[in-house]
């Protein structure tokens, strides 16, 4: 038998696997839902605004963008579409490599990106932090930290 076979979760481990999954999703449905009835930023517009936020000159290279937020590019080129016909971000031809193009943040964007952050950071705060205690937020960040370092161990190889 081989060690995959060997290894499948008991019924006690599948259970808290599905309780993990069906809570993170419940937890997002419910930040995206507050986010875009808020501010009209969707979680990805969101995530685009807070790293160009960050971002010596609020500016990055499409593909440090991408790469930043965990996405293929052909995803982010499309939704940087969106944002620009939206004013929230322009892109330009980089300065210093005529090959790629930086996206920028506009003062729309940076302004949508500001009353977005205050109530997303609320709810953040409501929904994820308040109901654990300081024990339980240290299990969480140790869960994530072991959850990462296993999947970047796999793209790894």
């Amino acid at each position: 038998m081989n060690e995959r076979r060997k290894a499948l979760p008991t019924t006690e481990e599948l259970r808290i696997w599905r309780d993990f999954i069906e809570t993170a999703e419940a937890l997002r449905s419910e930040l995206t839902s507050r986010l875009q009835s808020e501010s009209a930023l969707s979680p990805g517009d969101y995530a685009v605004l807070l790293a160009l936020q960050e971002a010596d000159g609020r500016r990055l290279r499409s593909s440090e963008l991408a790469a930043g937020i965990g996405w293929q590019r052909s995803r982010l080129s499309h939704h940087l579409g969106r944002m620009e016909r939206r004013g929230l971000i322009r892109r330009e031809e980089c300065a210093t490599d005529n090959r790629g193009a930086e996206v920028v943040l506009t003062p729309e964007g940076a302004e949508a990106f500001r009353r977005a952050s205050l109530p997303h950071l609320r709810a953040v705060r409501e929904l994820f932090i308040s109901p654990l205690t300081p024990a339980q937020l240290a299990a969480a960040d140790q869960l994530a930290a072991a959850l990462r370092t296993r999947l970047e161990m796999l793209r790894d190889t």
